[in-house]
């Protein structure tokens, strides 16, 4: 069952500081208008980084962009069979959308879909390949 844990929309600033914000403990639980387990859910994640079970947004990110290059969109933290995974969206030179599921506590790019634009869409690659 997947449990997601943020969003952050706002590029790959916004998503530096809400690690940033995540490591100081800082991170609001949840926007009024939102459903009330998500406050649970911001908890879980601090407690996953402090328990060191998680990687830091920023410290993923610095892993993963050498190989990934492109401007953060989004990002989401989820528990999947007991596993925390960074759902990334990246967008590239030339307008190329990436999406990364990465393992939140080695960085490891665990799966990746591209899409050049509207038209077309690349095929999904698997770990150790570059779309």
């Amino acid at each position: 069952m997947n449990s997601p844990v943020f969003t952050s929309p706002h590029g790959a600033v916004a998503a530096l500081a809400l690690s940033t914000a995540l490591l100081a403990g800082a991170v609001p639980l949840a926007r009024a208008d939102e459903h009330r387990d998500h406050g649970r859910d911001h908890d879980r994640a601090r407690a996953a980084l402090q328990a060191g079970e998680i990687l830091s947004l920023q410290q993923v990110l610095a892993r993963v962009q050498p190989r990934y290059p492109g401007e953060v969109l989004a990002v989401e933290l989820e528990r999947e069979d007991g596993r925390w995974i960074y759902e990334l969206k990246l967008l590239q030179t030339g307008g190329r959308l990436l999406r990364l599921d990465v393992d939140a506590k080695t960085a490891e790019v665990l799966r990746s879909r591209a899409r050049t634009g509207p038209a077309g869409r690349l095929p999904a690659s698997t770990p150790g390949q570059q779309p």
